[in-house]
């Protein structure tokens, strides 16, 4: 596959100030919406983001392909997945995983539209892991309301984005959750063309991007004291999973559309 043209400086830049414009927008929308509904519509402010998302998406000329055998999953779910890209979040916003709540790096909040959209949606916010007792205290109210809520929630496992090629360290946090929930663990698998991949910056390049959804795995019977063992399972999924698709056996983009920016291949 041949690689896309490098876009200029001014088409990069242009492509930036429109989609933090974008953004920009729909945080000011969003504001009196929380106003007169007392910010308790998660659902409407998802939904907002999930546009707002698509729509930058398709400026950047970057479909996503979600691929999953059914429905999403029904019921309290925690959804986990690699995360090697700047688009991981864009594309997870996009794909409108429902009732879900996100875990986000608070020191995303420095852009302020981005912290009230997310706030908004009842993201919850994470310290680095330099800072343990703090953490801890986040992951133990985030239980409290999901238990209550009986929303689902997305978390990556590595953390930071990895950008070596390979599936990264696994922290146990999701796995806490999932644990303590009693909550299915839904893994997604990202995968993303190298010729198209901006990493860690902005230049995404239009094409596709693939999210396989796979199967749950049950967690009825996992304890606290296995958490170890059980992230590691998990991550040697995502190994051979990583593995097959970079050995070649790459999954043929869809030409269906079940929304702006969005290819879904069922």
């Amino acid at each position: 596959m041949a690689s896309p043209r490098p876009r200029s400086r001014a088409g990069l830049m242009t492509l930036m100030t429109m989609s933090g414009l974008m953004i920009t927008f729909t945080s000011l929308v969003m504001l009196p919406i929380a106003a007169i509904t007392l910010c308790r519509a998660r659902r409407v402010y998802a939904a907002m983001a999930t546009q707002t998302t698509r729509i930058i998406l398709r400026w950047w000329g970057v479909r996503l392909v979600v691929r999953r055998d059914g429905p999403w999953p029904a019921g309290q779910v925690v959804y986990v997945s690699n995360h090697s890209s700047t688009l991981d979040l864009f594309a997870l916003v996009a794909i409108g995983l429902p009732n879900t709540r996100f875990f986000l790096g608070g020191f995303l909040q420095k852009y302020v539209p981005l912290g009230i959209i997310a706030r908004l949606m009842g993201t919850f916010f994470t310290v680095p892991q330099d800072r343990p007792e703090e953490r801890v205290r986040i992951f133990q109210r985030a239980l409290r309301i999901l238990q209550r809520t009986g929303e689902s929630v997305y978390l990556s496992p590595e953390g930071g984005r990895v950008i070596t090629g390979q599936i990264g360290h696994f922290n146990k946090g999701a796995f806490h959750l999932a644990t303590n929930l009693r909550a299915p663990i839904v893994p997604l698998y990202f995968f993303i063309p190298k010729e198209m991949d901006p990493r860690c910056g902005y230049d995404a390049r239009p094409g596709a991007m693939d999210i396989t959804v796979k199967a749950p795995i049950d967690t009825s019977e996992w304890r606290v004291e296995d958490v170890l063992e059980n992230k590691e399972r998990v991550r040697d999924l995502f190994v051979a999973w990583h593995r097959e698709a970079w050995d070649g056996q790459r999954v043929e983009s869809s030409t269906g559309s079940s929304a702006p920016g969005v290819a879904v291949a069922q």
